[in-house]
Formats: structure tokens, sequence, C-alpha cells
């Protein structure tokens, strides 16, 4: 199954970073390429259920997945329960760095669900995911520093 990880350091305390991550219902405001994410079920504080719709490469994916969130170690994993992939799987995570900002990591691990096609279109479809994994964490780090700063969130 193919893996696409994506770090990117952030200048912001790993507490801010961490209520941002998080906080996936904020994305479609900050991340040109999510449309959608909707908490439809939230059992307890650790377990949600969350419904997205991202633009991927021209297309739109949807999917339904499940996350533990452990605020402790903030990190989140998730997997997908239903949608557009075979398998659709990783965690959001931060880590304080030496220098008092953070480093922010989203880790995938998918199939595309068309085993006859899978040679050809994992590497392709790992690419846009890195592609858009990398302006996801972007768009993120440009709403946290300019909150920092003292501008807009």
């Amino acid at each position: 199954m193919p893996r696409v990880e994506v770090d990117l350091p952030i200048t912001v305390p790993p507490d801010a970073a961490w209520a941002a991550v998080v906080d996936v219902e904020s994305y479609p405001a900050c991340m040109t390429s999510v449309e959608t994410v909707t908490v439809v079920a939230r059992p307890d504080e650790r377990h949600r259920t969350t419904a997205w719709s991202v633009r991927l490469e021209g297309s739109v994916l949807r999917w339904t997945e499940d996350e533990v969130i452990d605020p402790g170690a903030r990190r989140f994993d998730f997997h997908q329960v239903s949608g557009d992939l075979g398998a659709f799987a990783g965690h959001w995570g931060v880590r304080a760095l030496p220098d008092g900002g953070s480093l922010v990591s989203l880790h995938v691990d998918f199939d595309i669900g068309i085993p006859l096609l899978a040679d050809m279109l994992n590497p392709v479809a790992a690419d846009a995911l890195r592609d858009n994994a990398a302006q996801m964490l972007d768009a993120l780090r440009a709403r946290l520093t300019a909150a920092d700063r003292g501008g807009d969130a």
C-alpha cells in the first residue's frame, strides 16, 4: 500500500498548532482543496466520525473516516469507513521542536481500490496526495503564523 508522509515546521507553539490541526471543521476556511469537513458523530472526546470532500487533481474525493484523538500525544489517527478509495488511513500529529515551534505531520496509507490499475495509478495518486497534503499544511502554517502575528486566523 503506498504511503504519503509530509512534515512541515511551523513557528508557533505545539499547543497552538495542535488546536488548529484537530479543528478539522475549520479546514475549508483556509485550505482551498478542502471543500467540506463535517463531524457526523462524536461518541466521546477521543472518538469522532467526520465526512470529507476534497478536490484532488481535478476530481472530488469524498469519504467518511473514524478518528481516534490523543491530545496528550498531539496526534489523531484516522481510517476511512466508506468512500471513494479502496483504503485510506493515517494520522495527523504535532511534535515540539527545540526552538519552541512545532513539526506538523500528515501521514497517509492508501489504496486506490482498482487492483488491475494499481501499479499505474498508485504512483500518480501518491504524488497528487503528497502535493495536496503539502498544500494543506502550508495553508495551516499561513493561518497559524498570521494568528501568531496578530492577524486574522
